[in-house]
């Protein structure tokens, strides 16, 4: 059965119209980012790879695609022996290496000439991201969006949250981000991903999104951490109608307590991260706050933190950025818990409906 080549922007539209999404290329490029729902069947290994660039340069051309063609050979039988003896006859994987070269074309070589009906991404990854980045735009154009607003310790993960285990529609940035989008956000034993492979998580929500309903999504900043949002969705995400999330001083302070009990836990691990606001608040100030949270006044620093720092940048920034927020709509829960969010997600909704 012939290859089929198709293009990256059919291979966007076709994704689950495939069998199985098969990645070619090593462990370490698959690591860094990969369609969504693709599994790694490297046709080189990291090392391989290294080894046959090397050769490549060292030695001749000719000497590294004779060693090549021995490892591809190699592999591409172990990956039929493991994953595709059992693979019935309407089977239809898609392949893709970094170019659509040499790694997914032997691989799809071997697969379409037992039978199998193969399509293999002209470009590879690199014409697939390139592709993705440009739909993205179309893909946030008319989702009536949502924005959840509220100061530092509000309250807004865990309201988008109860929101998704409702039912709505929701786009969770900090969960994909893996950080929660400030000084103290990153997550203890959680890395950030990679920015491709942020912009990937993304439009993977994006796509499977209902045009004809709302979709919350919570009021960062251009940046999650190290990670950067689609410019498309910034524009989308600053013009649309605001909900505030109101909650007193001192559950906030509470909640945050609760979420980020990693540093209550590790007072140095605190300390280090306040080192980060030495230029914005004054090394004097950071000192003090050290000297509390050594102390064990842990919950003082949170609510200096939140009044004297987080409340006033946000405010600003929200006023300046959010061309609604002074229209926000207000939401108060009755306190910070879990239940309190979700009786708040399920009145949100009925009013919405």
């Amino acid at each position: 059965m012939p290859l089929l080549p198709i293009s990256a922007e059919e291979a966007l539209r076709r994704l689950d119209a495939v069998d199985t999404v098969i990645d070619a290329r090593s462990e370490n490029e698959y690591a860094e980012d990969h369609l969504p729902g693709a599994v790694n069947w490297p046709t080189l290994n990291n090392a391989e790879r290294h080894e046959i660039g090397t050769t490549y340069k060292q030695v001749s051309p000719f000497e590294a695609k004779k060693r090549g063609a021995a490892l591809a050979a190699r592999n591409i039988s172990a990956h039929i022996e493991r994953e595709v003896l059992a693979k019935p006859k309407d089977w239809k994987p898609l392949t893709y290496c970094w170019r659509g070269g040499k790694r997914s074309g032997s691989l799809s070589l071997v697969l379409s000439e037992i039978g199998f009906r193969v399509e293999i991404i002209e470009g590879g990854y690199k014409a697939f991201r390139r592709a993705l980045l440009d739909d993205i735009p179309r893909q946030v154009q008319g989702l009536d969006w949502r924005v959840i607003c509220g100061t530092t310790g509000s309250g807004k993960t865990r309201l988008l949250q109860a929101l998704a285990a409702a039912g709505a529609q929701v786009l969770d940035l900090e969960a994909m981000a893996n950080h929660r989008s400030s000084v103290l956000g990153a997550i203890p034993g959680r890395p950030q991903p990679t920015q491709k492979a942020f912009d990937t998580a993304i439009w993977d929500v994006l796509r499977r999104l209902d045009r004809t309903q709302p979709v919350y999504v919570e009021s960062e900043s251009k940046k999650v951490g190290n990670v950067a949002l689609p410019a498309a969705l910034v524009e989308s995400m600053r013009a649309a109608p605001c909900l505030n999330l109101v909650l007193s001083h001192e559950e906030r302070v509470a909640l945050l307590l609760e979420d980020y009990s990693h540093y209550v836990q590790d007072h140095e691990a605190f300390c280090e991260r306040l080192d980060a606001l030495t230029e914005l608040r004054g090394k004097k100030l950071i000192e003090e706050w050290k000297t509390a949270v050594r102390a064990g006044r842990t919950a003082h620093v949170v609510r200096e933190l939140l009044l004297s720092h987080y409340d006033p940048v946000y405010l600003k920034s929200m006023a300046h950025n959010f061309s609604q927020y002074s229209r926000a709509t207000e939401l108060r829960p009755r306190d910070r818990s879990v239940a309190a969010m979700q009786e708040l997600a399920r009145r949100l909704l009925d009013t919405a409906s």
